[in-house]
Formats: structure tokens, C-alpha cells, sequence
């Protein structure tokens, strides 16, 4: 089933549309609790259970993929933070909202749109407590000096990293979209302001001016140098998530009321700073990424542990993931010496089009509910999130939220419905992907991010498209774009309207204003 067929008579539509809306809404004590683990930067070769030659034991992602199924398809929306964020919070491509391409600083205003419906807002409204420990990165409208500006949908230069009053109240941050609680940092752990936040202000003021190491054992990269609190620490902050984390988990097991915890961390994204503890925990001498990694593997676990503890480990949905693919600040040249490949067997990383930007590992654990120790290769992207949660409860989204959320509970036999067929993928300079079925269509010459051929790099006879067939060509070397044009024009024609009608989903066309532009070379 395609979701944009004109062909489809409107009878069948709300024929399809009465059965969505049939299931009743679930009793409190039906509802289980849900858990969002979104790592960061994190590749699908960085898990053992998806990667055989992952050079490291990930005993707890691993563990999650055993006792739930494992995804094989699934994609960030971006291959960049922000966008991805967003489009997980609110079922919604981030491009159709004001940011186009690339990301946010830690001092850009909101991005989520005031009357924009939420995953959590959602939750909340049904029932639930809603908590976000970690990393934000979608904007927060903090108190700007008179006559001081910050950029809007950039990162903050270094002339403007002062030019906020960071005693003064947050507003519009997670608790303006749905969020009962706060505690976390404002956007990327290597991004001013270096101190956390509490629901609507900094827990200590950022009064010194400092950077840190972007990766540990390598001095000549650094953070970007900013307002920082005293005493911060980047190696500190995994474990302070962790530890919020789990004290959340205990204060709510006092509870009967069933909770939604998004837990965005901040690992293992630069800085790369594992604690001494765990400094070579790989068995490899310069290899920080991969104890790294092992770190946030078990942060992961301390999570699980309190989880199974406090006896709401079987009441609990579990969604574990990753924003984008691996950064090549992970040192991809000493990890290919080792034998590790962080984005598997995917061309292109972090930024890209190619499927190394944003196919992402993708496990959802729900003991009872989910079969355990199973796969499933039906396409997903973490806009997917919200609709599924829908579902999950037996509501029925507003006709102008969620319009890039198919719920992926079909998928995993849990419910009768349509299983995505297409989606739309972007890279950090805005170009799009369509993905249809096992065909790809890039719309652009290059990688669109930061491998090669980047932007402006293209060679001089590479044709304006790129067409692939996974199926067949999983590491995307073949451009068939000249064999299929037919194929082409197909994907083009479903990408530009579903880009006009400012949704993927059935539903009333939203308006829009985001042109479907060729890069060219």
C-alpha cells in the first residue's frame, strides 16, 4: 500500500480511517511504560548484534536486541542532529520546519513550532509523566543581552557565546513541548554552554571560559571554546545522565502512573571522552571511541539493571537507537586498521545521503508484547515513534500532527495496518533521499555531507541523481540512474508531492513551503 495513491476512492480511505480510530483508548493500568534511548552518533556497526565484526562486547545492546526485535532497515530522518530530534519528538520531517539544512547552535532559540503536537505532549495528555534527561539540541529561547544577538538556525559563533544572561529563567525549552521534567545539556556535549539544566535554568552558572579535547589522547582538536560552569567536566556527563536517569526510574516506581522517559545521550558524539575507568577498556591502546562505546553500552545497562530492580521491566516498551550514523571524529583510519567499521557495511557516515548518514540500529524491547531474538527488515525512521505510541494507546492523532508517522506496531505483528513503503531521507546541506521499496533516489550528485564526493567536489561527468538498488547494491557503488529512467521520474514525481502536500500520511494537505531542489555539481 502506497500512503499517497490519488488513485485510492475516498470511501476505502475512511473505511481505513474508522478502523484507525476503533481500538479504545487504554486503561492506566494498560499502558505500559515507554523508554526512548537515542545514542549519538552512534553507527550500526558500533552494536555486535547487528555487526559480527564489531571489535568490541556490547553485552547490553545486545541483550536489548535478544529479549526484543532488531530492525534492519531503520533510518534517522537526517543525517545530522537537530533535524532528527525534531522529526522524533514530532512525527514530522525537520525540513519542513525553518531549519532546511544543518544544525542548531546550544543558544538557538525554539525550533518546535508553539502549537506543534508532540510525542510527549501527547503522552502527557493521556496520562503520563513525561521526563527528558540528556541532550536537547532543538533550541531554547534563552535571555539575550540588549543589543546582543545569536544565531537562529546556526551555531552560535565565538563572538556570540556571551551574549547571554545564563542566570536568568530558559523559556521554551522541553517543558514548552511536553516535558514534566528537565535535566540536561542545551545541544552537543562539544557546543556552549558547558553546564547543565534543570527544567528552566542552568544548575550552575557558566561564569569561566573554557574548551576541552574533542577527542581524548588528541590535543590539537578542540570543542568550541565558550562559557562553561566551574568544575565541568565533559567525561563527568555520561555518568551524571546515568545516574539522573536511574533516580527517575526509582521516584517513579512509587507511582502507578505509567511514564515516558527520552533519553538522549550525549555518546558517543565528540568529545570522546571516556572516564579513567574505562580508558582502554576496548584492549586497544588508541582507540577511545571504541571504550567509549563500551561505556555508553553500559550506561545502558546500569539503566536496565534499575529497570528489572524496581520490577517495570515487563510493563515496559523500550526503543533504542541512534540520531545518525558514526562521526569520522570516531578516527575512522585507526579503527579500519583494528577491523572495526563503525557504519557497518554502509558507504558514507555522519552528514551524508548515503546510507552510512542515517541508517541507524533500531530495537524495540516489550517483553510479552514483542517477539524476542527477532528481526524484522520492514522499513522504519524515528518519526515512526510518535504514530506507534498512537497506537499503542488507541488514540487518534490530529489531522495536522504527525504527518510523517506510520506506527511500526504492523511490523512487528502487533496490529493490522499498511508497513511504510517510501520515505524521505536529508543530508546536512538539505539534500533528499526517496527511498521506494528497495530503490533509493538521491537527488543530488554527491554524498550531500562530508565524505567524498562532497558538495562542490562532484567530478565534472557525474550525473545530477543517484539511483541505487539495496537489494542488490546494499554499499551503493552502481548509479543506475541512466538504465531506469522511468524509475527516476517515478521517485521524483512521489518525492515532490509529498513535499507539496506537507505530509507523507493520509490527511488533510498541510501547507508548505520546502521546494524540491536538484543539487547539482
Amino acid at each position: 500500500m502506497r500512503w499517497l495513491h490519488r488513485s485510492v476512492p475516498v470511501g476505502v480511505w475512511i473505511a481505513f480511517a474508522v478502523v484507525a480510530a476503533a481500538p479504545r483508548t487504554a486503561a492506566a493500568s494498560e499502558k505500559p511504560n515507554i523508554i526512548v534511548i537515542l545514542a549519538d552518533d552512534l553507527g550500526t556497526g558500533d552494536v555486535k548484534a547487528y555487526n559480527p565484526n564489531c571489535q568490541i562486547p556490547t553485552p547490553h545492546f545486545d541483550a536489548l536486541a535478544q529479549e526484543g526485535t532488531r530492525f534492519t532497515d531503520a533510518h534517522s530522518p537526517s543525517a545530522v542532529c537537530t533535524p532528527t530530534r525534531y522529526g522524533l519528538l514530532t512525527g514530522r520531517y525537520a525540513w519542513r520546519s525553518q531549519l532546511k539544512n544543518g544544525v542548531l547552535g546550544g543558544l538557538s532559540p525554539r525550533l518546535i513550532e508553539a502549537q506543534r503536537y508532540t510525542l510527549p505532549q501527547m503522552l502527557k495528555d493521556h496520562g503520563y509523566h513525561t521526563a527528558c534527561i540528556g541532550k536537547w539540541h532543538l533550541g531554547m529561547d534563552w535571555t539575550i543581552k540588549p543589543g546582543r544577538t545569536v544565531n537562529e538556525l546556526g551555531i552560535e559563533t565565538r563572538e556570540q557565546v556571551f551574549n547571554v544572561a545564563y542566570d536568568q529563567p530558559i523559556k521554551n525549552g522541553p517543558p514548552s513541548v511536553g516535558f514534566d521534567y528537565y535535566f540536561g545539556i542545551a545541544a552537543s556535549l562539544d557546543m556552549v554552554p558547558y553546564t547543565f539544566i534543570e527544567n528552566d535554568r542552568v544548575t550552575a552558572n557558566p561564569t569561566e571560559d573554557r574548551d576541552f579535547p574533542l577527542r581524548l589522547g588528541n590535543e590539537k582538536g578542540r570543542c568550541r571554546k565558550g562559557p562553561a560552569a566551574p568544575g565541568f567536566e565533559v567525561e563527568n556527563v555520561l555518568p551524571e545522565l546515568t545516574k539522573k536517569a536511574v533516580q527517575y526510574l526509582r521516584q517513579r516506581a512509587k507511582s502507578d502512573q505509567p511514564f515516558f522517559l527520552y533519553w538522549p545521550l550525549t555518546a558517543p558524539h565528540t568529545p570522546i571522552a571516556p572516564t579513567p575507568p574505562w580508558q582502554k577498556k576496548s584492549g586497544f591502546e588508541n582507540a577511545p571511541y571504541l571504550d567509549f562505546v563500551m561505556q555508553t553500552d553500559a550506561a545502558v545497562g546500569e539503566l536496565l539493571a534499575e529497570l528489572k530492580k524496581q520490577h517495570m521491566d515487563e510493563n515496559t516498551l523500550i526503543i533504542f537507537t541512534s540520531d545518525n550514523g558514526c562521526s569520522p571524529q570516531a578516527d575512522f583510519p585507526t579503527l579500519y586498521k583494528l577491523g572495526h567499521n563503525p557504519n557497518y557495511l554502509y558507504r558514507g557516515h555522519k552528514a551524508d545521503i548515503y546510507e552510512g548518514g542515517h541508517r541507524v540500529p533500531f530495537i524495540v524491547r516489550w517483553p510479552k508484547k514483542v517477539k524476542a531474538n527477532a528481526q524484522s527488515e520492514a522499513l522504519v525512521v524515528l518519526t515512526d515513534v510518535m504514530a506507534t505510541c498512537a497506537e499503542i494507546l488507541g488514540v487518534k492523532l490530529p489531522p495536522d500532527a504527525g504527518e510523517d508517522s506510520i506506527s511500526f506496531l504492523p511490523a512487528l505483528g502487533l496490529s493490522r495496518g499498511p508497513i511504510r513503503e517510501n520515505a524521505i531521507l536529508h543530508s546536512i546541506n538539505g539534500s533528499f533521499a526517496m527511498r521506494d521499496g528497495h530503490w533509493k533516489l538521491c537527488v543530488c550528485p554527491g554524498s550531500g555531507g562530508w565524505s567524498q564526493p562532497r558538495p562542490g567536489q562532484e567530478p565534472a561527468d557525474a550525473p545530477d541523481v543517484q539511483l541505487f538498488d539495496l537489494s542488490k547494491d546494499i554499499a551503493e557503488k552502481n548509479n543506475l540512474q541512466a538504465m531506469h529512467t522511468e524509475r527516476v521520474a517515478q521517485m521524483m514525481k512521489l518525492l515532490q508531492q509529498q513535499v507539496e502536500d506537507g505530509r507523507s500520511t493520509p490527511g488533510p494537505r498541510q501547507k508548505n513551503t520546502t521546494p524540491v531542489i536538484i543539487r547539482k555539481k
